[in-house]
């Protein structure tokens, strides 16, 4: 949903409005990224949970959430965030396009079990074992 603006983009996401079919990857990384450089990553971190659980909800996807991959996708893209010069979501993915190429490499750096299919994981944060996201 490129022709959103950010503000539009997070409103619809907000209100359940957004297709779940336009909701791929680069949506969440676009949301984290909003959230963050708008609220703090506090803030993002329970907004974007909340949301993201009432999303999947809405669409009937509850199995789909995973609060692990969430909490840490978020933190990641704080980390980058700090050493980013962009202004906009474009220009930060053309700085550190490992967010869309290898985030599962990413991830898995942090990472010692696999997260994608932990129920645990999806439960609840787990932190990562091998290299803390501060």
């Amino acid at each position: 949903m490129d022709t959103l603006t950010d503000r539009e983009f997070e409103q619809a996401f907000r209100e359940c409005l957004l297709p779940v079919t336009h909701f791929d990857h680069e949506a969440h990384l676009r949301l984290a990224w909003i959230h963050l450089k708008q609220y703090g990553l506090e803030i993002a971190l329970e907004n974007i949970c909340t949301q993201l659980t009432a999303f999947v909800a809405h669409h009937g996807a509850d199995d789909k959430y995973n609060t692990t991959l969430t909490v840490a996708s978020i933190q990641m893209i704080h980390h980058f965030m700090g050493n980013s010069k962009a202004g906009h979501f474009p220009g930060f993915l053309t700085e550190f396009p490992q967010l869309k190429t290898n985030f599962k490499g990413l991830i898995n750096s942090h990472y010692s079990m696999d997260i994608f299919n932990s129920e645990e994981a999806k439960a609840r944060y787990l932190e990562p074992d091998i290299l803390p996201f501060d």
